[in-house]
């Protein structure tokens, strides 16, 4: 009867999780399925510690003993792992988001690698309830199936491990942001993966640790170097991935466990992940074979900005930029990572509401990969309250510039670098951008001349009929609404 009813759970928070991803899909829904997905998740522990409890009390008296010590294990590294996460969650900022999902991926990733040894050991070790295992996988002809599934969680586990960590250090700033571009690369990869067939075709054949263990290695060095090797300016789309990683390492872990609602999960995320890292692909021009692969991005070129020299960039004030503002029919806003770190999203929602009360068309141009994760602008302009039918994506308003009085860019920079259309060796040719230089003004809210996060040197920073406006981004949207 329990079974039943956990059951019943089970696929109501499937059902839930789905709603959840629906809902996230439109701003108007976002929050409402970020409820579903919350409930989801609380009816899958409610269901998952009742199935555990039951377990304890009606089995024999030795192993009830001992699963009574287990269930005070799991509540208390619950509650610590609750507590941890409330705290983390309260503290970190916007601009920090991505490291945060950069480490919770990892998490993901940790589990998968331990539930495999986990799970290996259960069934091979020398211990009663070990042999049981066994004897019951031998009765259902499934162990090899079963190391199948251990070896490819715990090999999907620990690519997402490392590869999530070095995502978390680039994001931070503890590890430069270039490419990690070492001779051979893309053989060694190569080399990694076919070594770890062969070790996965020894291990089905001849379960040991020796080949578990062994390819845990060079899965973890293969994350690794295949995240190292990508580009900071690429990092939102890696992010993505790890993503889809991440969930297909909770699927494997749901096959290893026998847990009808981890491989549901997981799939949904693995997949979700995916489709999204396809989208991204597509927006910024790049093959999506190769995001999988960890070979796209930069090659290791200088990206500096070399020697050429692009002129003199001319400077304005925030008096300047106000009254270009109030005789301009349309305006359009270009946000990016600095508005984020500046928090100016606040002053930009009211300098967007005090010019429409003007009459004034404003609207926001969002690239796909704007901040350091996919729809963060989307979040902190939904945040400050900036109204939905005035946030565009790039292919919905790139046409629209040639038509446009002026142009902020806040906080942008690769996102807005004409090299990208204009320039084939630039590291970053090819990649869509917001056209921003083909409006009659354009005004660059920067704190300095220094390269954006690619590292590349932007000429439309010197282009004649653009302007920078320096500082913080925040207390120059400030001055400007002062003047207004």
């Amino acid at each position: 009867m329990l079974s039943t009813v956990v059951t019943a759970a089970y696929i109501v928070a499937a059902l839930l999780f789905i709603l959840s991803l629906a809902g996230l899909s439109k701003h108007e829904s976002a929050r409402h399925g970020s409820w579903f997905g919350i409930a989801g998740m609380a009816i899958a522990l409610l269901a998952t510690i009742t199935l555990v409890i039951d377990g304890v009390y009606s089995g024999p008296g030795s192993a009830a003993d001992a699963g009574k010590w287990g269930l005070g294990v799991l509540v208390v590294t619950m509650a610590l792992g609750g507590s941890i996460g409330v705290r983390i969650a309260r503290r970190v900022e916007m601009t920090g988001m991505p490291e945060l999902i950069a480490m919770m991926h990892s998490f993901v990733g940790l589990a998968a690698v331990l539930v495999g040894f986990n799970s290996f050991l259960g069934a091979h070790g020398d211990s009663p309830q070990a042999v049981a295992e066994h004897e019951r996988l031998e009765a259902m002809d499934m162990v090899g199936i079963h190391n199948g599934e251990v070896f490819v969680g715990v090999f999907i586990g620990a690519v997402t491990l490392t590869g999530s960590v070095v995502a978390y250090l680039k994001l931070s700033a503890k590890m430069k942001s270039s490419p990690l571009v070492l001779p051979m690369r893309h053989w060694l990869n190569l080399a990694a993966v076919l070594v770890s067939v062969a070790l996965g075709a020894w291990f089905v054949i001849s379960p040991s640790l020796v080949p578990l263990v062994l390819m845990t290695l060079i899965a973890l060095a293969f994350g690794w170097h295949l995240v190292a090797s990508i580009g900071g300016g690429d990092m939102p789309v890696v992010i993505s991935m790890l993503n889809s990683y991440s969930g297909w390492a909770a699927a494997a872990a749901g096959f290893m466990l026998s847990n009808d609602l981890l491989i549901v999960t997981g799939a949904l995320v693995g997949s979700s992940g995916a489709f999204l890292s396809y989208i991204m692909c597509k927006a910024m021009n790049r093959s999506f074979i190769s995001v999988i692969a960890g070979g796209f991005g930069s090659d290791g070129q200088v990206t500096g900005g070399g020697d050429e020299d692009y002129g003199e960039h001319r400077e304005i004030q925030a008096d300047a930029v106000a009254e270009m503002l109030a005789d301009a029919s349309s305006v359009v806003i270009a946000p990016g990572y600095g508005m984020a770190v500046a928090q100016a999203q606040y002053p930009v929602a009211d300098l967007t509401a005090q010019l429409r009360a003007k009459g004034v068309d404003v609207r926001f141009a969002i690239h796909p990969v704007a901040g350091r994760l996919p729809g963060h602008m989307n979040v902190l302009l939904a945040e400050a309250k900036v109204p939905y039918d005035v946030v565009l994506e790039m292919d919905e308003i790139n046409e629209d510039f040639p038509a446009t009085d002026v142009v902020l860019v806040i906080g942008a920079n690769d996102t807005v670098n004409p090299s990208a259309a204009e320039d084939p060796s630039s590291p970053i040719a090819g990649m869509p951008v917001l056209e921003v230089w083909n409006a009659k003004e354009v005004i660059v809210f920067k704190r300095s001349m220094a390269t954006g996060y690619a590292g590349v040197q932007n000429p439309l920073f010197f282009k004649e009929n653009t302007q920078m406006l320096f500082g913080d981004a925040k207390e120059r949207v400030g001055d400007i609404l002062k003047v207004l």
